[in-house]
């Protein structure tokens, strides 16, 4: 399905101003929809104005959804939908109209023209909001369902008056709270006029005893969680409505967020809606999760420093041997020793499970240069980008490559050295290869003798479920070829970069 900024491109003869204002208005809009207990559809104007065409869709969470299929890509002509076009034409909200029964169930209709304020003041129409409400269960509202009517009308009204989405303003985070979680309205002095039964009980867990309504909201949070301290001048702002902030307060072990919605209608501020959460438990899984990663980076920093003292009295040992043989086997080891070490130092620093390894690949790579430039006169290079891996992959391979680029650096005497990466969605391609001496006549990687492709094939194969292969290379030396199944990485885990 293509996107809202697909449609605009494509369809529309909108700007890129016009469409970031629209991206704000969607990203925020489930909170009419909400108020409204109504679905919402956002209609701009084709090329040339011929018609209409559909580009976000939002349904309610707070009520019955009139449309069960996806609206957005529809198109209608010029005079197929009245209210649309009078909206547009007459530059105001329209309500007027029966219910419309085509679909089998009684719905109204009413357009909301969208207006974006450009920098000095004046206003752009971009839009129009179709907002439909299913009147199938109507009955008798309630006190919170008026209130929901009413902030929604004066939303609506901002939003023909280009002042809602509230422009210069950072995103509304995900877990920002919803209208479902709890909500306050104030008047213009900040006093609550009305509490729903959640933001009442999120009151309740912070402390207050009395009755919120009628309470100036500013005073009663900060008395509940201030004492001596100095008082938060933010949470000032965003309980007296008078910023579209967000808050977090803190009292008896809750924690409750707080989101401010000013209502400026008609030029002036009316009052406000405070959204309420409370996410305490959030918090407190959160401050879990910082814990336990703060833990394992620790672990894999002593780990780091435990591999770096091996590696430092292997290195001393070898120094000592007189036997040429026994002093190459234990610098072989110090190698391989450092691989690894790389690999748990990067995860030291980083969040997640989850290694840039082609920082990972660069130092295993220069490490090998170092050590076999002198005698073979070649610096290794990349070509490619691996991106993010999982550790469980990072550590093998980069011991694998280790013994790939020693193995060439000794045995093949190259001029060239190069490790190709070709990533894919599922799957990691590498190929390093030389051109040196090339194979023995005779090779055959199963029965090989050497240790370091032994552990490579151990690695490769065993260890990554991957597959190895060692052939002449056309123009003379050796290739070596990786190909190593990649895991489908879960939704909340950081993607692969890929080249």
């Amino acid at each position: 399905m293509p996107t809202l900024s697909d449609l605009v491109v494509r369809h529309t003869a909108l700007d890129e101003a016009d469409l970031d204002w629209l991206h704000s208005l969607v990203s925020d809009w489930q909170l009419l929809a909400d108020l409204s207990f109504a679905d919402l559809i956002l209609w701009t104007p084709l090329l040339e104005e011929r018609g209409w065409i559909a580009i976000a869709q939002m349904r309610p969470t707070t009520g019955p959804t009139v449309y069960h299929d996806d609206i957005v890509g529809s198109v209608v002509g010029s005079g197929e939908r009245h209210l649309i076009d009078t909206a547009w034409n007459e530059r105001r909200i329209c309500r007027e109209g029966d219910p419309d029964w085509s679909t089998g169930v009684p719905v109204r209709e009413e357009t909301i023209p969208v207006r974006r304020t450009l920098p000095d003041g004046s206003g752009r129409f971009i839009g129009v909001i179709q907002r439909s409400t299913n009147l199938s269960s109507a009955r008798t509202p309630s006190r919170l369902e008026l209130t929901y009517l009413q902030s929604a009308s004066d939303l609506a009204q901002m939003v023909a008056e280009g002042r809602f989405p509230f422009s210069g303003d950072e995103p509304i985070l995900v877990r920002s709270p919803r209208v479902g979680d709890g909500l306050l309205r104030l008047d213009r002095a900040g006093r609550v006029t009305y509490a729903s039964p959640n933001a009442l009980s999120a009151y309740r867990r912070l402390g207050l005893h009395a009755d919120l309504v009628g309470a100036e909201l500013g005073r009663v949070t900060a008395q509940l969680c201030y004492s001596d301290e100095p008082i938060n001048e933010d949470l000032m702002i965003v309980a007296s409505g008078r910023a579209a902030k967000e808050t977090e307060v803190e009292s008896g072990g809750t924690i409750v967020q707080l989101r401010a919605i000013p209502l400026i209608v008609g030029g002036g501020r009316i009052g406000a809606l405070v959204l309420i959460r409370d996410v305490t438990e959030l918090r407190r899984r959160e401050r879990e999760l910082m814990t336990k990663d703060a833990t394992i980076r620790e672990i894999h920093h002593r780990v780091k420093n435990n591999l770096q003292t091996v590696a430092a009295l292997l290195r001393l040992q070898a120094r000592r041997l007189r036997v040429p043989e026994g002093r190459e086997a234990l610098e072989e080891a110090v190698r391989r020793v450092g691989s690894i070490a790389i690999v748990h130092e990067t995860l030291s620093h980083a969040p997640e499970e989850f290694v840039d390894f082609d920082d990972i690949a660069d130092r295993v790579i220069a490490m090998a240069g170092e050590v076999s430039a002198p005698e073979a006169g070649v610096t290794p290079r990349r070509v490619g980008a691996f991106g993010v891996l999982p550790s469980l992959i990072a550590t093998p391979l980069a011991m694998a490559l280790t013994e790939l680029l020693q193995n060439a650096l000794q045995h093949g005497r190259p001029k060239r050295l190069q490790v190709v990466v070709k990533a894919e969605p599922e799957r990691l391609n590498i190929l390093v290869w030389d051109d040196g001496l090339g194979l023995p006549e005779d090779f055959d990687l199963e029965n090989s003798t050497s240790l370091g492709l032994q552990i490579v094939r151990t690695l490769v194969v065993g260890e990554l479920s991957g597959k190895l292969a060692l052939a002449p290379r056309d123009g003379g030396g050796t290739e070596a070829s990786l190909s190593i199944p990649l895991p489908t990485t879960p939704p909340d885990t950081p993607q692969r970069r890929t080249p």
